[in-house]
């Protein structure tokens, strides 16, 4: 069947986030969202009617997870990304950002080195920070209009610390790399000779646009397969972040067993039953959804290049290669930071993940969200372009 990504769905009064939570958050209902990561799109008719249909049902008590659901995700990942997983080596959280917290807990001690690279996912250093860790940074460099890892930095980073653990973004986000397989090879490397354990989030993979591919860490060697944890969900993929499933793949028995121990603890074993419905449709039907969803996404992330180019010059975009995320260097506008949040917020009134939430490194950058309908999107980018018109004007 074909979708029709251009339909703009309401999403007020649905205690969206996103869109609900604008004026708590911002202060001005006025504001357009274009900032939480999760689409404006509904998600796989398949999904729907499965969520429906356990719906019918009318009892909703405790949820174990079948052998169909956990099919679904191996036959998934066999499928679209050639890597090979074990049932036994999937265990469920809520999300992926309460398992990076879990995870941090599990494998480290208060006062420890995590290591990441920033601009990065804000709830990384959140996780550690909050756990009384301590969070060592290995910026990405800017080069070419894209970020490219700095391992001649990573090396002197491990050499003068102790570090036990590195959490990778993968695709990156804000910038929407899509690691390569020599890029991945070499930090895996590294990170084996120093010991050091890989926490993977690939919660955006299958969110990778034409021309490029996905690596996940798991596939490169199997000394890296028993030395790495991957971070999964459908959330991002399928428009499900609300339904609260996510997957951690541990191969290793015993990195697997220890944090088996603290979900025990946690007692967050159970599963929402409508993430579980979700997931397994989402993941057995999804596909074709998916598809036409990539060639939509890829039309937004065009329209918007096309349209800065264009109208607003002062503005750089870092084309993605993966996410429905784009990173937009706006430090030629001349603004500080905190100026350029004021400026978005006040006078384009239009909601953007500012960049200094992901680093020191991020700061004079915005992320905008064009997991939206392209109307939604073309009114956000004229409304920036009409503030920046004003900005200049009155300088």
């Amino acid at each position: 069947m074909r979708y029709n990504f251009d339909e703009t769905v309401n999403r007020l009064q649905t205690a969206s986030v996103k869109w609900d939570g604008v004026e708590k958050h911002f202060g001005d209902k006025e504001i357009l969202p274009l900032w939480v990561a999760d689409m404006d799109f509904k998600a796989p008719d398949p999904v729907i009617e499965a969520m429906k249909k356990r719906a019918e049902h009318g009892v909703f008590g405790y949820t174990i997870r079948t052998e169909a659901y956990y099919q679904a995700i191996i036959d998934w990942f066999e499928k679209r990304h050639h890597w090979s997983i074990e049932k036994d080596w999937i265990l469920h959280c809520p999300g992926v950002v309460t398992a990076l917290s879990l995870l941090v807990q599990t494998y480290t001690e208060p006062g420890d080195k995590v290591l990441i690279q920033p601009p990065v996912y804000h709830p990384f250093s959140y996780v550690i920070e909050r756990n009384d860790r301590e969070v060592l940074n290995n910026p990405l460099k800017l080069e070419d209009g894209q970020y490219k890892m700095d391992f001649d930095d990573l090396r002197r980073k491990l050499d003068e610390h102790q570090v036990k653990l590195f959490i990778l973004c993968n695709p990156h986000n804000p910038g929407g790399r899509v690691w390569s397989k020599e890029e991945l090879k070499e930090l895996g490397d590294i990170c084996l000779e120093y010991g050091v354990l890989i926490i993977s989030d690939e919660i955006h993979c299958d969110l990778v646009y034409a021309g490029h591919t996905h690596t996940p860490m798991m596939t490169l060697s199997e000394e890296l397969t028993q030395h790495t944890i991957v971070c999964t969900a459908p959330s991002k993929t399928f428009n499900l972040a609300g339904l609260q499933a996510a997957n951690i793949i541990i191969p290793s028995s015993k990195l697997r067993s220890a944090f088996r121990k603290t979900l025990a603890a946690q007692f967050i074993e159970l599963t929402n039953t409508f993430g579980a419905v979700a997931t397994e449709a989402a993941y057995k039907y999804g596909e074709e959804w998916l598809e036409q969803c990539l060639e939509y996404l890829q039309g937004n992330v065009d329209f918007l290049i096309h349209f800065i180019e264009e109208r607003l010059p002062q503005l750089n975009v870092m084309k993605p290669e993966g996410t429905y995320l784009v990173w937009i260097d706006c430090r030629a506008l001349g603004l500080s930071f905190k100026e350029l949040e004021k400026f978005t917020r006040q006078q384009a009134k239009v909601a953007f993940n500012e960049g200094y939430i992901f680093g020191v490194e991020g700061e004079g950058f915005t992320r905008i969200n064009v997991a939206c309908s392209r109307s939604i999107l073309e009114e956000g980018l004229h409304r920036l372009e009409k503030a920046i018109q004003e900005l200049e004007m009155n300088r």
